[in-house]
């Protein structure tokens, strides 16, 4: 019997942060999932992205971060560049960290079962997350917005120096025709995390862009569905994930 998904959103109120959760109804804690959302916030795609690992079996939730950084809005499609340029790594840091917190403590949530996946800016930021929590048990990273830019105060670390922090396997995910992320800094990607002593797969597609899973961005459905199947496949085997 299929377990019923219960979706709503998350308020300060009553859950101590803004954001989004999905999840199965069940009797006993299993794997759980925490997104990190694109620089354009809690839009309805990443909503439906959590309903998507919900009926798979995963507690998934979606922290709203510039709501929880002090920005609240109907919307930060028309705000998200101009918050992500002022806001610091290690502001993303805490409030994802809230997130995690609230989730891991969740008693339908298994804390040793637990993995992160990132999107586009909300790639870049939960690398330092996740390079800062041990407890993370596996990364996605859907085309995380990394640049070759030297370090700043709000930037102090680039994506590829925070890796070889990782204990944790990772799932990479990136088209041919990102012009976001380019090829060179995708190398250097590469060569951090093929050195971090954890597992890695890494799946470049022959296209495809920046956002290929974005209906906002630069979505690209085919790319997306084959990209679908090895995440799934990918989080099932690192989170021995079972049937509820």
């Amino acid at each position: 019997m299929t377990a019923k998904i219960v979706e709503h959103m998350l308020t300060p109120e009553e859950h101590g942060l803004k954001g989004y959760i999905a999840y199965p109804e069940r009797a006993k804690p299993g794997p759980a999932l925490l997104l990190v959302h694109q620089y354009t916030g809690l839009t309805g795609y990443i909503k439906i992205e959590a309903r998507k690992f919900a009926k798979l079996g995963y507690t998934t939730i979606v922290p709203s971060l510039w709501d929880m950084l002090g920005h609240p809005s109907v919307t930060h499609i028309h705000l998200g560049a101009e918050l992500q340029q002022r806001t610091s790594d290690a502001e993303f840091v805490r409030v994802i960290r809230e997130g995690w917190d609230y989730l891991i403590a969740r008693p339908d949530v298994d804390p040793a079962r637990v993995a992160v996946a990132g999107y586009c800016m909300g790639g870049r930021v939960a690398i330092h997350f996740v390079a800062g929590t041990p407890e993370v048990r596996a990364f996605v990273g859907y085309y995380p917005t990394v640049r070759d830019e030297p370090a700043t105060e709000l930037r102090p670390r680039r994506p590829w120096e925070a890796v070889p922090e990782f204990r944790c396997p990772s799932i990479m995910l990136f088209g041919a025709d990102d012009f976001v992320t380019p090829h060179p800094v995708q190398e250097q990607l590469w060569s951090a995390f093929r050195d971090n002593g954890e597992r890695l797969e890494w799946h470049y597609f022959a296209h495809g862009g920046h956002g290929f899973i974005d209906p906002d961005a630069f979505y690209d459905p085919h790319v997306g569905e084959l990209a679908w199947p090895l995440v799934v496949d990918f989080l099932e085997r690192e989170l021995e994930h079972y049937s509820i």
